[in-house]
């Protein structure tokens, strides 16, 4: 969206641009284990897949390690791309897109809550909670491409 508005010095119009926030989710897989879902700190509350804002300068990669490590306490190796998901009205409080990797760990007995994670911990694939944002779908997409390649399904 474009806006038009005037400098209040030197009356040059010119245009505001609003974008859409850059994000990364993670799905973190582990055989037997199944998936990682952090209970969230902050509004909107409920279960999600460990993620959060890019930072300026930062990779989507980069940020996808970070925000797995801080939310989680794992150190991750990112295995694939997942996808991209940008509907206006995936997270309720702006339009964001995110980029979601699937990642890997060898540690997951460090798992726990942490940074805007309330708790962190594996869930089967059978026995998910209700999750936030649009990460049922998210979800959905790992379970029909890529759960049995990463060990998660039974």
């Amino acid at each position: 969206m474009k806006e038009k508005t005037s400098c209040p010095q030197c009356g040059f119009t010119f245009r505001l641009q609003s974008n859409p926030y850059p994000t990364v989710d993670v799905v973190i897989a582990h055989p037997g284990k199944g998936i990682v879902l952090i209970e969230r700190r902050f509004e909107p509350l409920g279960w999600a897949l460990p993620g959060g804002f890019v930072e300026l300068g930062e990779s989507v990669e980069e940020a996808a390690r970070r925000e797995g490590f801080e939310e989680t306490g794992l150190k991750l190796r990112l295995a694939e791309l997942l996808g991209v998901y940008s509907k206006a009205d995936r997270d309720p409080r702006m339009h964001t897109i995110s980029t979601v990797f699937v990642a890997l760990t060898d540690t997951p007995e460090l798992i726990r809550g942490g940074d805007d994670a309330a708790q962190a911990r594996f869930y089967p694939l059978s026995a998910l909670p209700q999750t936030a944002f649009d990460h049922a779908a998210i979800i959905d997409d790992f379970r029909r491409r890529l759960a049995q390649k990463y060990g998660v399904l039974p």
